[in-house]
């Protein structure tokens, strides 16, 4: 593949916008942030990437969902090859997760714009509402709503774990626009994101050029029993919910294990009511992410979880509700857009390793609708949803270089003819 243009990122300007962008939310003795989806925090951070797409001239839409996108024209008519990702993070996030994808793309058009290069089609960046799940489920809201997955008046009905309605926060934050939705599809997606996992790093790979992200599912179980004193009531006479849940819980991990790699499996919060050092609870809810890139075995994960669950629970005197957060079966990215991320990263000497995602990104959502790929970057020592999340200036700069070059080639006229031959150095 021949390099579409000669032009580079600036690392520092992209760096500058990452560490600004992390000053809002900030988590006190680290360079991790917190901007649960729209909180005040998380208007502020939309607030000012806004800024900074209309100081590139950017034409800028915010649609019913409060998903952001900012537009540079190109010389055809037509829709835009776009990038982005999102900024709202979790209660303990860092500073990449997200972000790096929606600032590379602006620092990408800002180099673009820099050099004088008016490209063949528009080049748009987006940011998408809620792509965590932290506050509001289901996590990539609002990629889904933005592909029709997701009926408008349903998301904004959506309760968060602390009370408020999701409607009424994009009106409090000042996000609740009036573009279209569902949008019409772009040409192509490609988002840039950390790896969230120790794998490029392990294999001393710098870019992973993504081939689709595994399924997941995510439920939420009660188990309710009896409260009562902790020193009156003998075991034989209890409804115990905590050791059904314990006993659940372990089932989780074994499955995972059980099942082997690529499946695994989570329980992340764990609810106790009353939560009181000397009570026998009256329930325990509980989460459990189940997730596989083979559709098949994610539901036999999922069966074999029911089943459990209502072999442990007979003659304990406790009940279960069950609850679905999220189910997203596995994605697969179009061919030609992964070969083209796969030959970028060749073409600027990068090492590269084809791989699935792990973690879920609004990517696979906007494949339903367009040809659509990732680039992934290094991630220190694995770590992502951690304040200590890390990665090198080198792999940013890296991983954005590869963006550019994969969104330029997409954005060329000549596309169309490029997608009926091979592309030199990538694999079959």
């Amino acid at each position: 593949m021949t390099l579409v243009s000669s032009i580079q990122i600036d690392i520092d300007r992209l760096q500058d916008r990452l560490a600004e962008l992390a000053a809002i939310g900030a988590i006190d003795g680290t360079e991790g942030c917190s901007r649960l989806a729209l909180t005040e925090d998380d208007g502020l951070g939309r607030d000012l990437v806004v800024s900074w797409m209309c100081d590139l001239g950017l034409e800028v839409t915010i649609d019913g969902v409060g998903n952001g996108v900012g537009v540079l024209k190109g010389r055809i008519d037509g829709p835009p090859v776009m990038m982005g990702s999102h900024i709202d993070t979790v209660a303990t996030g860092g500073r990449y997760d997200g972000n790096l994808g929606v600032l590379a793309g602006l620092e990408i058009i800002e180099s673009i714009v820099g050099a004088g290069i008016v490209p063949d089609r528009s080049l748009a960046v987006a940011f998408f509402t809620n792509e965590e799940g932290s506050r509001f489920q289901p996590d990539m809201l609002g990629s889904l709503v933005y592909v029709g997955g997701l009926a408008l008046s349903d998301a904004l009905a959506i309760e968060a774990i602390d009370g408020a309605i999701l409607g009424q926060e994009l009106e409090r934050i000042g996000y609740d626009g009036i573009a279209a939705i569902p949008a019409e599809p772009p040409y192509a997606f490609v988002e840039l994101h950390i790896e969230q996992g120790p794998v490029l790093e392990a294999e001393a790979m710098t870019i992973g050029a993504v081939t689709g992200v595994q399924g997941i599912s995510w439920q939420e179980l009660t188990i309710n029993g009896q409260s009562n004193h902790a020193g009156t009531t003998p075991m034989s006479l209890r409804r115990d919910p905590g050791v059904v849940a314990a006993r659940i819980m372990t089932f989780v991990h074994d499955l995972a294990n059980n099942l082997g790699p690529p499946q695994v499996g989570t329980v992340g919060r764990v609810e106790f009511a009353p939560n009181l050092v000397n009570v026998v609870p009256a329930s325990v809810t509980f989460t459990v992410d189940l997730r596989n890139t083979d559709e098949a075995v994610l539901q036999e994960s999922e069966d074999r979880l029911t089943a459990f669950v209502d072999e442990t629970i007979a003659g304990t005197g406790c009940t279960v509700e069950t609850r679905v957060l999220a189910r997203f079966e596995p994605v697969l990215f179009d061919p030609y857009t992964v070969d083209l991320v796969e030959a970028s990263a060749k073409s600027l000497g990068y090492s590269v390793k084809r791989m699935p995602s792990g973690a879920g990104h609004d990517a696979q959502m906007l494949a339903r609708v367009c040809p659509t790929a990732m680039v992934f970057t290094q991630s220190q020592n694995g770590l992502s949803h951690n304040p200590a999340e890390f990665t090198a200036a080198a792999d940013l700069e890296a991983g954005a270089n590869v963006l550019l070059q994969t969104v330029m080639a997409l954005a060329s006229a000549e596309v169309s003819s490029l997608k009926e031959a091979a592309l030199p150095g990538v694999s079959s």
